[in-house]
């Protein structure tokens, strides 16, 4: 009954067009009066204490750096580095999409700001060299969604506040699942681009190569920066994200010169308002999450997969269906945390690792974004390539199927996580 007036309070708000941080808050509040304790204050106070993390500063300045990079000229030199690479090969401009994605994901953390950089600067590139225009716009969405799960990721970074396990180990965690799926977007790309009809571009001299590898030297040390400071413990994963924003900041405006001082105070606005959304829901999903804990509705979970406890493989491919379920009809944000509060203690109590847990919940929430209607990164291709939803998922479709058969792999083979986290010593 308790599982049935959280999900009634949740979805009913939300059906019927209510913010999903007001509709979390009117969950929590059910709760409370079913539970026969409403009390105003305890609303208010969990909002505010939802907000009063340390580890959330980390947020904003990711956030922050993201902006950025992609205006200061960051994004753009990767790009124009992988193109120089590999953009004469045949398929290159697909090779390319992936590369940056995945540089790129070690710069901002974000799918939706990787997937705005490469629709608006290769997209242009692909479609006037011949690729299909669906699919090249489904191979940059399905790429673009490598940001939140190679560090630094803003999803593990609420996914370790909500959930109470580190963050850096994290980091480290999502590293060889996220170059997995780089692997399998290449692979699958090289099936599906096989026969097409495109031009392709000269190759680049070596001196053009060298000149582009010089000039993304600045870009490249930004992610070799987080992670040695990360693993000999130099900073927090909080502190990392300060890092990050300072030296895309001294880089944008000192080095490369393209983030003019008076561009400086829009950048910074349209990271505030990103990070104003996402604090938001953290704030509302604290009154859900601790009422969640009073009423115990991870423990009735818990008894409806019981016959599955035993079991972790069969418990975590039941989970991650119904994750991918959610995810269909929810954001990235809400979803890590709503589910979060009620699925950590079902994985504590049948003794899976929460870290390798959180590598497969991000990644899953990360293929939500690409999954319809909600499909966030597939909204912000759609803008750009003014490709209609239905024409875009028939490009995104075997590049998500590849992503959902690494998430099986990572099921099925826990050492896929595990064994690559004991490289770092951790």
């Amino acid at each position: 009954m308790t599982v049935s007036i959280f999900l009634g309070a949740l979805l009913g708000p939300m059906v019927l067009g209510v913010p999903i941080a007001f509709a979390l808050i009117i969950s929590g509040v059910a709760l409370m009066m079913y539970l026969g304790m409403f009390d105003p204050q305890i609303v208010a106070q969990n909002v505010l204490n939802g907000a009063d993390s340390f580890p959330l500063m980390a947020v904003p300045f990711f956030m922050l750096a993201g902006e950025v990079m992609n205006a200061g000229g960051l994004s753009r030199r990767i790009i124009n580095l992988a193109m120089v690479m590999v953009g004469h090969i045949r398929g290159g401009l697909g090779f390319v999409a992936i590369f940056a994605a995945c540089v790129m994901a070690s710069l901002s953390g974000s799918a939706v700001a990787d997937a705005a950089a490469l629709g608006a600067l290769l997209l242009p590139m692909m479609l006037k060299s011949g690729h299909d225009p669906a699919r090249a716009g489904g191979l940059l969405a399905s790429a673009s969604i490598i940001g939140p799960i190679i560090p630094p990721s803003i999803g593990f970074i609420l996914y370790g506040v909500v959930g109470g396990v580190s963050i850096t180990k994290l980091f480290l965690a999502g590293i060889f699942p996220g170059l997995m799926i780089g692997a399998a977007l290449c692979i699958t790309w090289l099936i599906v681009a096989r026969k097409e009809q495109f031009q392709l571009p000269p190759k680049a001299s070596g001196a053009v190569r060298m000149k582009a590898f010089v000039e993304s030297i600045w870009a490249l040390a930004l992610p070799l920066i987080i992670i040695v400071g990360l693993k000999f413990g130099v900073f927090t994963p909080t502190e990392a994200g300060v890092v990050a924003a300072v030296y895309s900041l001294f880089v944008s405006m000192v080095v490369y010169r393209e983030l003019p001082p008076a561009k400086v105070f829009h950048v910074f606005v349209s990271a505030a308002k990103i990070t104003a959304i996402v604090m938001f829901l953290v704030a509302c999903a604290a009154v859900s999450a601790w009422l969640i804990t009073v009423a115990d509705v991870p423990g009735d979970l818990a008894a409806m997969v019981e016959p599955l406890m035993d079991n972790q493989t069969l418990l975590l491919l039941a989970i991650m269906v119904l994750v991918v379920a959610v995810g269909t009809a929810m954001d990235m944000t809400p979803t890590i945390l709503i589910m979060t509060p009620v699925l950590m203690p079902i994985i504590k109590q049948a003794g899976i690792d929460p870290v390798y847990f959180g590598v497969l919940f991000i990644i899953n929430n990360s293929i939500g974004l690409i999954t319809p209607p909600v499909g966030t990164v597939l909204n912000v291709i759609c803008g750009v390539s003014k490709l209609s939803m239905e024409q875009l998922m028939k490009g995104v479709m075997p590049f998500l199927i590849a992503e959902l058969i690494v998430l099986l792999l990572l099921v099925l083979f826990p050492q896929l996580v595990t064994v690559p986290v004991s490289w770092f010593g951790h």
